[in-house]
């Protein structure tokens, strides 16, 4: 017993050795990035989406401007006084800033808290204000108060307002939608660092990564979602009730590598030949559109999947359901393609406006 603690411990030990060698070096690569002329960006991303992410709010203050490309004169300029009275949104900002307590760091005095929901309003509504094309919804105070946590108001104004006119900007409309999606996972994870984490991601790849990532929950709780009964309220409570514990370090790998498969080009050009959110129009779906219900469907084909052949001599043993790559793909596919038409019209918006701006980037070498 005593050996089996001392190598547990003496393993233990090398891990976090590891690790703060693998984080000190990361933060001098972070460091050098920055400190060239110009600024190395392209190297920014890649450690944003590498494990870890951006390691520290200090490092995401010097970081996000970058990622977001906002200019330095920009970043340098005060924000002005946000005139509240006859504001047509004051009202509902007000209402949802108020229910906000719990995406602030339990133990925070309330006077500071009271002080940033404050803030939070007013840099809310001078994004309105600015950008008059814009609509407030119910979540977008989810995005807006992690910036505020990580930056102070002057950045927080301007990052949220380029994100605001350009990964956000799709008119969505009064649609159904996971709030997964439209908080970018703020509103969901209780845990303030995996928040961030997924923001240092998010903000490094292409406006749709939000969707990939998603998509990647949903195959990763694919049993779940395959037993859950096959009626709308019930997938769509399994759905909103977001596990706390996912492995995010591995989901953050398999949505990159989502996105290599399907990449938003590809996405779009499906979309495009989709009729408004007729989902009967996928091959997927073919056996659905005789009556049959979808659940059933796809239970039998997971039961229909090849087993994997047992090694000689070593008799039957278990039945292993391994899924062909062309129905693992079509799933991974529908995964993807669902949550976009779950999100109605606005797949099309979305996926043409991000590819308008978004540059041509190699995220995944």
């Amino acid at each position: 017993m005593k050996k089996s603690r001392s190598f547990g411990s003496s393993s233990s030990l090398n891990g976090q050795k590891n690790w703060d060698s693998r984080r000190s070096r990361k933060m001098a690569e972070i460091s050098q990035a920055l400190s060239v002329c110009p600024v190395d960006v392209a190297a920014l991303r890649r450690m944003a989406i590498s494990e870890g992410g951006l390691l520290s709010d200090d490092i995401r203050c010097r970081v996000w401007p970058r990622l977001l490309n906002v200019p330095p004169h920009v970043l340098e300029q005060e924000p002005e006084t946000v005139e509240r009275e006859n504001n047509k949104d004051y009202n509902q900002v007000l209402l949802d800033v108020q229910r906000s307590l719990r995406r602030f760091p339990p133990g925070m005095p309330d006077e500071q808290r009271e002080g940033l929901q404050e803030e939070l309003i007013d840099i809310i509504l001078r994004v309105l204000k600015r950008n008059p094309q814009l609509h407030y919804y119910q979540g977008y105070h989810d995005i807006v108060v992690t910036f505020l946590l990580v930056l102070e108001e002057r950045l927080a104004t301007a990052l949220v307002e380029k994100l605001s006119t350009h990964h956000l900007r799709a008119e969505v409309g009064t649609i159904f939608a996971l709030s997964w999606l439209i908080t970018w996972f703020g509103h969901v994870l209780s845990d303030f660092r995996h928040v961030v984490r997924l923001y240092d991601f998010f903000l490094a790849c292409h406006p749709l990564m939000p969707i990939y990532f998603a998509a990647v929950i949903v195959l990763y709780r694919e049993e779940e979602v395959l037993e859950c009964e096959c009626d709308m309220a019930m997938v769509h409570h399994l759905l909103s009730q977001i596990p706390q514990d996912l492995p995010y370090e591995m989901l953050i790998s398999r949505a990159g590598d989502l996105f290599v498969q399907f990449p938003p080009s590809e996405l779009a050009r499906e979309a495009a030949t989709q009729e408004s959110t007729a989902a009967s129009t996928f091959k997927d779906f073919d056996l659905a559109s005789t009556q049959q219900r979808p659940d059933s469907v796809l239970r039998r084909r997971r039961r229909q999947r090849p087993a994997e052949p047992s090694k000689a001599g070593s008799g039957p043993g278990p039945t292993v359901a391994v899924a062909r790559p062309s129905v693992a793909r079509r799933f991974m596919r529908l995964a993807v393609m669902g949550l976009t038409v779950a999100l109605g019209a606005a797949a099309i918006a979305v996926v043409n406006t991000a590819l308008e701006w978004a540059p041509k980037l190699d995220l995944f070498p």
